[in-house]
């Protein structure tokens, strides 16, 4: 488990980070949103130990990233944002290097080597030094080394960054599988990859948390949340329809595309039955009809944009 207490950083006058207090439990994949200086990336090296927290304390199994550093590192893999490596080495002699950073000696090393190599899909470019390496590969060898020793905690910031949408696939089922016996901590600002990978979603503004829940109760906050899209052959007044019937809130006409109508639900509860029953007694011209689930979107930028306001 990690444990996170009221954990402060400041640069200066500057708090970056804001007493921050959560836990993450093994198996989970925890999303760490924010809008960009929000303080994702130094919580991220705060929790690693590459940054010592101004207050408050960081836990890695019990060890005190302060206190045992040695200890607490030993559990955690760790992919930095940009993930610098040595550009003069090949991705071989690379992670060769770094496995016997972690202490492996002999056949251990090539074993875990290869492993990697493996998992990563790194095969093919393992002779070829990394700096002649493609964005996308040079990300795959720093995910490489963070699971080399087979941590029980991943920190990931930015796995995805520079990947083509093949590449991000395979990343992610790569993280779901680890996942199973690790705590994962993914930084992103991708919001499709929460709703991929993440079991659960902390968004962070101006450094404190603004919001902590699955994917599913997030997204659930979003306004279009059980909303009904409806698209019509032809002009029909659906409003006037639907005017005073329980559970049904406005209807929103869309800008970009003519005769496609967003209705939305006032209390959080579906409506497509009383939609689809009002739009069959009433004969509305329909062509499409379909339900919308909630925008995770709509609401990192909702709660965002008020904490920002509010700070």
């Amino acid at each position: 488990m990690i444990e996170i207490s009221n954990l402060t950083k400041k640069f200066d006058q500057f708090i970056a980070v804001d007493d921050l207090s959560f836990t993450v439990k093994e198996g989970e994949v925890l999303g760490f949103l924010g809008p960009n200086g929000a303080g994702k990336s130094t919580t991220m090296k705060v929790i690693t130990g590459f940054l010592s927290p101004s207050a408050g304390t960081v836990t890695i199994d019990g060890f005190d990233i302060s206190k045992s550093p040695i200890e607490a590192k030993a559990l955690i893999g760790y992919l930095p944002e940009g993930a610098p490596c040595y550009g003069d080495m090949t991705t071989l002699e690379f992670l060769k290097f770094i496995a016997q950073v972690r202490g492996y000696r002999g056949d251990e090393i090539t074993r875990r080597v290869q492993h990697v190599l493996e998992e990563v899909a790194l095969q093919s470019v393992s002779h070829q030094t990394i700096e002649t390496l493609s964005k996308g590969f040079k990300r795959r060898v720093g995910l490489a080394q963070a699971i080399i020793h087979d941590p029980k905690v991943l920190i990931l910031d930015e796995p995805t960054d520079g990947l083509d949408p093949n590449q991000k696939h395979h990343v992610r089922e790569l993280i779901k599988n680890l996942a199973r016996d690790k705590i994962v901590i993914i930084s992103t600002h991708i919001l499709e990859e929460v709703s991929a990978v993440c079991t659960r979603a902390i968004i962070i503004a101006e450094g404190c948390i603004v919001a902590d829940g699955t994917p599913a109760e997030l997204e659930a906050q979003s306004k279009y949340h059980h909303a009904v899209s409806v698209k019509l052959t032809e002009g029909y007044d659906l409003a006037a329809d639907l005017v005073g019937i329980a559970g049904i809130g406005i209807v929103e006409e869309d800008s970009a595309e003519e005769l496609r109508y967003t209705i939305l639900a006032s209390n959080g509860n579906p409506i497509f039955t009383q939609v689809s029953q009002i739009a069959q007694v009433k004969h509305w011209p329909v062509t499409e009809f379909h339900v919308s689930r909630g925008e995770l979107e709509d609401v990192f930028r909702d709660i965002t944009q008020q904490a920002q306001g509010e700070a």
